[in-house]
């Protein structure tokens, strides 16, 4: 049983693309209004956040140990999956009050789980092993109460994954295979890469994809569409290949048309809302402008003459990859608006350059790219007067926690 990188569930909007795995952070102070088993639950996060790599290693130990059956679902290299399903665990546990947030983002969690072969009979084992690392490691606030507090957790959380994925199967497969077809090499290290699925694959543009290579089987790294959905099918993703990072190099150096990849369902909710005709603020950073152009087709389709003002931003001009794409759709749509913000030609971030332009209280603001972009990014709205509801991105924590 695997799991997706958890999203920040306080975060408006989300959707992935890649960085680096961290261990679970520590949880909040528990607050007034917390049920008992949150504060016990939140009690015990933080009791274990200083370890968190013993636990995580623990968990495992426990799992392959006690469930050798359960080993073959995990790619055969764990270094880059490591601390994945005990995050998205503890995540879901810290917010176990927050129902409205707490529910999708477990729904979306178990259908996601389809692809890596996850059944019902997977997840006892697992709470199992769950709670047995924690008690070990969080031995001094353990008690009959605390393990009482994760066994309803966990039961609640293993159900509605469970209850989801069985819905998902009666309406979607596990996973797509898609032939790619085109293989579009933009700079040494970033590639737009264009598969045809074998089925049917219906996505919103703004959404992510988890895409699997036969270079390496089991391994899943988000990757978001670079177009909204087209009448042929087709679906186009723009990688950048990272140090160390297997799927990213792979479908950078290694894929070519013919070659047949593996997609899971389509996630995410950085989506745009067509029932206003606010306008949407956007900032790409890197491979980051690959929703964004997807935002703008699917407002150009919806034929709505709404502003749509885009940034993009690089460290170099060589990195501005698919600023020729960007500036034809500004000339096809006069609504849209396209700036080019390089880091080495001035002294001004991308998130800065905001301030110098707007009012920017009648939009609707969509980030996408690094971590440490959409941090600032963030705050940079916020500083303009962007209220936080407005402001869709992909969700930081989810971000760190990937791999590439």
């Amino acid at each position: 049983m695997h799991a997706e990188p958890p999203p920040a569930p306080t975060a408006p909007r989300s959707h992935p693309p890649s960085s680096v795995s961290q261990a679970p952070s520590p949880a909040p102070a528990p607050r007034e209004d917390a049920s008992p088993d949150a504060v016990l639950i939140r009690r015990t996060m933080a009791t274990v956040a200083p370890v968190a790599d013993k636990v995580t290693s623990y968990f495992y130990a426990l799992l392959f140990v006690h469930h050798p059956e359960l080993r073959p679902l995990f790619p055969a290299a764990m270094d880059a999956q490591r601390d994945r399903l005990l995050k998205a665990l503890l995540t879901a546990a810290e917010h176990i009050d927050n129902t409205g947030v707490l529910v999708p983002y477990l729904q979306n969690l178990g259908r996601g789980h389809r692809k890596y072969g996850t059944e019902p009979a997977h997840y006892p084992a697992v709470g199992e092993c769950l709670i047995g690392s924690l008690s070990r490691y969080a031995e001094s606030v353990w008690s009959d109460e605390t393990e009482a507090a994760w066994v309803r957790a966990y039961t609640t959380i293993s159900q509605v994954m469970i209850d989801a994925a069985a819905a998902d199967e009666l309406r979607a497969p596990a996973w797509w295979h898609a032939e790619v077809v085109a293989h579009d090499l933009r700079t040494p290290d970033v590639a737009v890469v264009t598969v045809r699925p074998d089925q049917p694959y219906p996505f919103l543009a703004g959404q992510y994809a988890s895409v699997e290579t036969p270079w390496w089987p089991r391994i899943w790294r988000h990757y978001s569409f670079a177009s909204a959905p087209r009448s042929d099918g087709l679906l186009s993703f723009h990688v950048k290949a990272v140090p160390a990072g297997w799927v990213s190099n792979a479908l950078v150096h290694r894929a070519r048309p013919g070659d047949v990849i593996r997609l899971g369902p389509p996630a995410g909710s950085m989506t745009v809302d067509h029932s206003t005709d606010s306008g949407l603020l956007c900032l790409g950073g890197g491979t980051g402008i690959a929703p964004i152009k997807a935002l703008v087709e699917d407002v150009a389709e919806h034929g709505k003459r709404r502003p749509v003002e885009v940034f993009y931003g690089a460290r170099t001009d060589h990195d501005l990859y698919d600023i020729d794409t960007m500036l034809r759709l500004q000339q096809t749509h006069p609504w849209l608006s396209v700036r080019a913000i390089v880091d080495q030609q001035a002294n001004v971030q991308l998130p800065d350059a905001i301030r110098e332009y707007g009012p920017w209280n009648e939009f609707d603001a969509y980030l996408s790219g690094p971590p440490g972009m959409i941090r600032s990014g963030v705050d940079a709205l916020r500083g303009v007067g962007i209220p936080f509801e407005r402001i869709r991105h992909d969700s930081v924590e989810e971000l760190v926690a990937t791999g590439s």
